[in-house]
């Protein structure tokens, strides 16, 4: 199954990213920290071009602290290019980020001078609740899906630095499969887009290979299965998603994996690895 996500409105925001960029003096890419290289945009990296960028690895305390530290290594050693990991649930993490986009535009943030910044991402990897943090207060709309922002906005997060927001955005095809699958399964993807069974099986093959203790120990599971598809279904048996005759629910044990995976009941996982890439 092909998992494809690109509504209307999305080429409109690819526009105005488009058009506003030659005044913008640096800008912020927040990525999920549990899938850096799913969640990087590339039409962002076309449209920037050879702007100094700030990429923040966000939702970091749902992620493998191990491998996002790799993440972090790797971007560093790009020119031009600066990382951070950020968890919106430890409060001022976010305040130094005005400071590490000053180092790379040096030259701007005075009053007559300010500092502009474009904040760019996908749906659903934090943004809004990352412009609240940097603005002290409610400025950008939040929810847990994706596509919530549909309109630039601007806002100075404090004197001689401005903060411009963009709407999130995919890009129109996904060539690599897994990168949609990887998204899904994290929710950047809309659900009218994807199928939560397959979704499913493809997360837990996953993190049957690379985190059978968390699963053993989540879910109580002496025995692990040898494939996504069956732990999905022993998942819905332990919660009594049972249809009549004693089947199972599949969709509705999907649904339980997957809320489990995102919100991090599970642990701390990350779902690529930077020499997988």
């Amino acid at each position: 199954m092909g998992i494809q996500w690109y509504p209307g409105h999305m080429n409109k925001a690819r526009r105005e990213l488009a058009s506003a960029m030659p005044s913008i003096d640096a800008v912020i890419e927040v990525l999920d920290a549990r899938l850096p290289h799913s969640s990087e945009n590339p039409l962002i990296a076309s449209i920037r071009k050879d702007k100094p960028c700030l990429r923040i690895l966000n939702k970091s305390d749902l992620a493998d602290p191990a491998v996002t530290s790799l993440w972090l290594s790797k971007m560093a050693s790009e020119a031009g290019m600066a990382a951070v990991a950020l968890s919106m649930k430890q409060p001022g993490g976010a305040k130094a980020i005005p400071a590490l986009c000053k180092k790379l535009a040096p030259h701007r943030g005075t009053v007559l001078k300010p500092l502009r910044i474009l904040i760019a991402g996908i749906p659903n990897v934090g943004k809004s609740t990352l412009i609240n943090a940097l603005s002290g207060k409610k400025a950008a709309k939040v929810a847990d899906e994706a596509a919530v922002t549909k309109m630039q906005q601007q806002f100075e997060i404090e004197k001689g630095v401005l903060l411009i927001d963009t709407p999130g955005i995919t890009w129109p095809k996904f060539e690599n499969e897994i990168c949609g699958y990887n998204l899904a399964a994290t929710g950047a993807i809309g659900k009218n887009a994807m199928d939560p069974v397959e979704v499913a099986k493809f997360a837990a093959s996953y993190v049957l290979l690379n985190y059978p203790d968390l699963l053993r120990e989540r879910y109580g599971l002496a025995t692990l299965p040898q494939e996504g598809t069956e732990l999905v279904e022993q998942i819905g048996r332990r919660r009594g998603c049972l249809k009549p005759g004693g089947s199972v629910d599949m969709e509705k044990a999907a649904g339980i994996f997957l809320t489990e995976l995102r919100s991090g009941k599970i642990g701390r996982i990350s779902l690529e690895k930077p020499e997988s890439t």
